[in-house]
């Protein structure tokens, strides 16, 4: 059987430098994990203008390494990131028409770019995920939440709408029209456990265990096939868009076809022939 190697024109993660950033900071781990932390903790993570261009930057810094996960998390202890920085919104009102389309587009590719990444994304949540807090949250494949988190669509309450960085569109899919739109349109905060049980969160865990949950999730998912997991990430976000159970098969037999030529497939029937763990190399 001829094997395809996936991991080609990747870069190792391990040998990687990050990009200096202003209010974001990237690092690895062990295990080509990758941390991504909204660093404005005085600002309880606010967003400003620049922070939108870095989030492009990191991720296309990110997306043709062999990374197994990327984890955001907010820095200190108030809020996973509290929404735009009232205090820099006269940057957004003094635009022009066309400079903040320009704009509005650099937001959204920064968001769009790190939902798309090819391996998982995790969002480690505590306290406010307000705003565009919130959107950068719905935009993580897997959301943990501490006790302190909530959310809130506060886009209303500053004269915009939900229509904001993909959340309209997010938070419809994963907690259904009739609760988006009561969340939308009274930008009431939605705490932890209702989190959980609406759908918008994974799971709680407690505040001083919220990181070590993240990588230890982030672990979990890499001791799995690379090419199987980026392909199952592909699938699940593709066929959200897809019009039809039709294409959404062929975009599955088209994933399937591909993974069994390559190399982790043989070697996860090998181990389990073997009655050992497999070794999976993404190749």
């Amino acid at each position: 059987m001829t094997q395809i190697d996936t991991r080609e024109n990747m870069s190792v993660l391990s040998n990687y430098e990050p990009p200096r950033l202003e209010t974001l900071t990237l690092d690895v781990l062990e295990g080509k994990i990758a941390v991504l932390t909204i660093n404005r903790p005085d600002r309880m993570n606010s967003m400003v203008v620049k922070m939108f261009e870095e989030f492009n930057t990191a991720a296309y810094a990110l997306r043709d390494t062999d990374a197994r996960a990327l984890i955001l998390r907010g820095a200190g202890e108030r809020a996973f990131c509290a929404g735009f920085d009232l205090d820099e919104i006269s940057v957004i009102t003094e635009m022009g028409v066309r400079e903040f389309l320009k704009f509005q587009e650099t937001a959204t590719g920064g968001l769009a770019a790190l939902r798309q990444l090819p391996f998982p994304v995790i969002a480690a949540i505590h306290g406010a995920a307000s705003g565009g807090g919130m959107s950068l949250a719905l935009a993580a494949d897997i959301r943990l939440v501490a006790p302190t988190a909530k959310f809130n669509a506060a886009f209303v309450k500053v004269g915009l709408s939900v229509g904001e960085l993909g959340t309209s569109w997010q938070l419809t899919r994963l907690v259904g029209p009739g609760r988006a739109a009561e969340i939308a349109y009274t930008a009431r905060f939605v705490g932890a456990e209702e989190a959980v049980r609406i759908g918008l969160a994974n799971r709680v865990v407690p505040s001083e265990d919220l990181f070590d949950e993240a990588v230890a999730l982030a672990e979990t998912i890499a001791t799995n096939s690379p090419g199987g997991i980026r392909m199952s990430k592909r699938a699940l976000q593709r066929n959200q868009e897809v019009t039809s159970y039709a294409a959404a098969l062929e975009l599955e037999n088209r994933g399937q076809a591909l993974l069994t030529r390559c190399a982790d497939m043989p070697e996860a029937l090998a181990a389990f022939k073997e009655k050992r763990a497999p070794r999976f190399t993404g190749a």
